[in-house]
């Protein structure tokens, strides 16, 4: 493919960039002399742009190589065709973002938000002095993405037919309902990506790694495997046992387990539902499940708001996206537990008092935490040994004798005395 770069474009420097930014602020701002920023076909590469509020701006045919926007609002904004290679887009708000034709070379979209945004593949055309039209194209092609960084990246409903994203990094990325027909994605890691009712028909995925992925809906039509690496990807085939393969039905079991813990073990029987996949539940929200056994159980996307799973047996079990908002799970097993995206709002994960001078702290031992939402969650005595609690939201919780000492915390938001003593524990370690 022949390749055409455009040598007329407008040069701004930092502080002519940041005059257009700050007019564009304005606006947004309802303030008087504000103005849209238009930088169709101009060069901002290398510039600092990080955190700006540039909602809506025109950034058609562009070149932005090495552009910091981390952090910076883009909603809706136009990238049609520009030039985006190695720019620093982490934790940027992309949402409903054209990015038709954009070259993403080895960008970095760590953690942004490309909610519904277009990636879809786009061209250029313009008029020369002669009046005839000729198609704009980067070195690199339109649609371009290989090795692009968007690890835990929202692509949730993206449009990405045809993109080119090989060996591109999508770990952990949220991509339900996700468009991506005919896109290239030869060796691209899609480890515990989200991929739930996405369209990945005639996708070259040879040599991928969807090792933990999502696939549950997923259309796969045509697509190429060979060599891609599905270990504990999560389909629409039960991971595990079935419930309806159980001896006696599941209700009966809760129920003979509701009266076991009503009755302090005088009736009834303890629940055993280790490896059991349990997707197909709907009504465990606010169960009495105290002592409940079920290490290596499937509870994926499950509402499990107000349970009582004190002292439960969870470990390996699968709980990514569900919602256990106001649970009781003191004194819990999460060890190598999944509970990525978890909804843990004000979950009680303190210690159990089982005796009058033993306390039972929750466990979640290499847990798999990243984008768990713990806010106002009773942490204290917690025990978070190797636990990956990336990106995990802990702002407004009660971390007292909780051991983090060894837990992955890259992009945690901590409440600030939290934050400052580990800063000061790492250093000194």
């Amino acid at each position: 493919m022949t390749a055409h770069r455009r040598t007329s474009l407008t040069k701004y420097s930092q502080k002519q960039a940041q005059a257009a930014v700050a007019r564009h602020e304005m606006l947004h701002a309802g303030r008087i002399g504000g103005g849209r920023a238009v930088f169709a076909f101009c060069d901002l590469s290398g510039l600092d742009l990080a955190g700006r509020n540039l909602a809506d701006a025109d950034f058609t045919g562009a070149t932005l190589e090495e552009t910091n926007l981390a952090g910076a609002q883009l909603d809706s904004a136009s990238f049609f065709g520009a030039d985006l290679r190695r720019a620093n887009l982490a934790g940027a708000s992309l949402r409903r973002a054209d990015m038709r034709g954009a070259c993403l070379r080895g960008a970095n979209l760590i953690g942004a938000d490309l909610y519904e945004a277009d990636l879809r593949e786009g061209t250029i055309a313009e008029k020369d002095m002669y009046g005839n039209l000729r198609v704009l194209q980067h070195d690199l092609g339109p649609t371009e993405m290989p090795t692009a960084l968007l690890n835990s990246a929202n692509l949730e409903r993206a449009r990405m037919t045809g993109v080119m994203a090989i060996q591109a990094d999508f770990t952990d990325a949220i991509m339900k309902g996700c468009r991506l027909l005919r896109a290239n994605l030869r060796q691209a890691k899609l480890s515990g990506a989200n991929l739930e009712n996405a369209d990945l028909s005639g996708c070259n995925l040879a040599g991928a790694a969807l090792d933990g992925a999502i696939l549950i809906g997923a259309r796969m039509d045509l697509a190429i495997t060979d060599g891609a690496n599905l270990k504990d990807a999560l389909t629409d085939k039960a991971a595990g046992q079935k419930v309806e393969e159980l001896p006696i039905p599941i209700s009966e079991i809760l129920d003979r387990h509701a009266r076991w813990v009503r009755t302090e073990g005088r009736e009834g029987a303890p629940a055993d539902l280790s490896n059991v996949d349990l997707r197909g539940e709907t009504h465990l929200a606010q169960r009495p499940l105290t002592a409940l056994i079920a290490p290596g159980a499937t509870f994926y996307g499950l509402n499990l708001e107000g349970v009582s799973l004190q002292g439960s047996n969870l470990s390996g079990a699968d709980l990514r996206g569900t919602k256990l908002g106001g649970a009781d799970l003191r004194g819990v097993n999460l060890t190598n537990a999944k509970i990525s995206g978890a909804d843990l709002r004000d979950a009680k994960l303190g210690p159990l008092l089982i005796s009058d001078n033993r306390m039972l702290p929750a466990r979640l031992d290499r847990a798999q935490a990243r984008y768990t939402d713990f806010r106002g969650a009773d942490l204290r005595r917690a025990l978070f040994a190797e636990t990956d609690l990336s990106y995990a939201n802990l702002t407004g919780t009660d971390l007292n004798e909780a051991d983090l000492s060894s837990a992955l915390m890259t992009g945690t938001k901590l409440p600030p005395m939290v934050a400052e003593n580990l800063a000061v524990f790492r250093t000194a370690s």
